[in-house]
């Protein structure tokens, strides 16, 4: 599995959540206490907005721990909205096109989690993609096509529903297709104003999600980035946590199954 961090709020150097905390997203991808795989080395990522409605992404297949363009970036760069992740492959290949977050015009997503029985359903899934949104398509990840298939069923306009109905429609699939793997979805998502989280998965074991306020912002991350843990608020299971203007909340996120 992966980890992932989101932050909203006055614009920051990059680095303050990303490298600097004593445990940073970095060294999360090194040593990453609540997820499946304690090492997260197969690439990372980082998009942000700032001058532009559409992102800024810089992805790579080394570790985050060695990239010394990643620690120097981030001690440049400020944003009032910004993704971070690191990635552990779940059966595709390492490559910067399967590095996350994957951005299509002004949306930015990143996901953890993953698609039981992906190589059998793939061309189902990918056939949930209009033309227009798969000439976006540039890796082969589970997570790219999810992304693409919303931004297919109007994710611009409703994106809750947008989403919760992708994923209704990949496990109706899956069950076509008798496929008893889970598909987990803890997954976060963003038009450079509003930001959403999810906590989903078909089984009862969706990777983990946190979210802490404070005088600066709003941070969603996939496991504290400290270990002052009282001060983070788990998302509950089968959740979208949302934060649209001044408004932050939790709410029910139920695909059919």
């Amino acid at each position: 599995m992966c980890r992932f961090l989101a932050y909203r709020g006055t614009p920051i150097f990059l680095d303050k959540l990303v490298s600097s905390p004593e445990h940073s997203l970095v060294r999360q991808s090194i040593h990453a206490e609540q997820a499946k795989t304690e090492t997260n080395g197969d690439g990372f990522g980082i998009g942000w907005y700032a001058h532009h409605s559409h992102p800024g992404v810089y992805r790579e297949v080394h570790p985050a721990w060695s990239d010394e363009n990643l620690r120097s970036i981030c001690s440049q760069v400020t944003s009032g909205l910004f993704f971070a992740h690191v990635r552990a492959a779940t059966g595709t290949s390492t490559s910067r096109s399967n590095c996350h977050p994957f951005a299509h015009g002004k949306w930015m997503f990143m996901h953890n989690g993953q698609i039981g029985g992906w190589h059998t359903i793939r061309r189902d899934v990918e056939a949930l993609i209009t033309n227009e949104a798969y000439a976006a398509r540039l890796g082969t990840t589970d997570s790219e096509a999810i992304f693409l298939a919303a931004l297919s069923r109007g994710l611009d306009i409703h994106p809750i529903e947008a989403m919760t109905k992708t994923i209704s429609d990949i496990r109706d699939l899956q069950t076509r297709h008798h496929i008893t793997a889970p598909l987990r979805f803890t997954a976060a998502m963003t038009n450079g104003v509003d930001m959403f989280a999810f906590r989903w998965s078909s089984d009862e074991q969706p990777p983990t999600l946190y979210w802490k306020a404070n005088d600066q912002g709003m941070i969603v991350v996939s496991e504290p980035l400290d270990h002052e843990h009282g001060q983070w608020t788990e998302v509950p299971k089968n959740s979208v946590f949302s934060a649209v203007n001044s408004d932050v909340s939790c709410h029910n996120f139920m695909p059919s199954h």
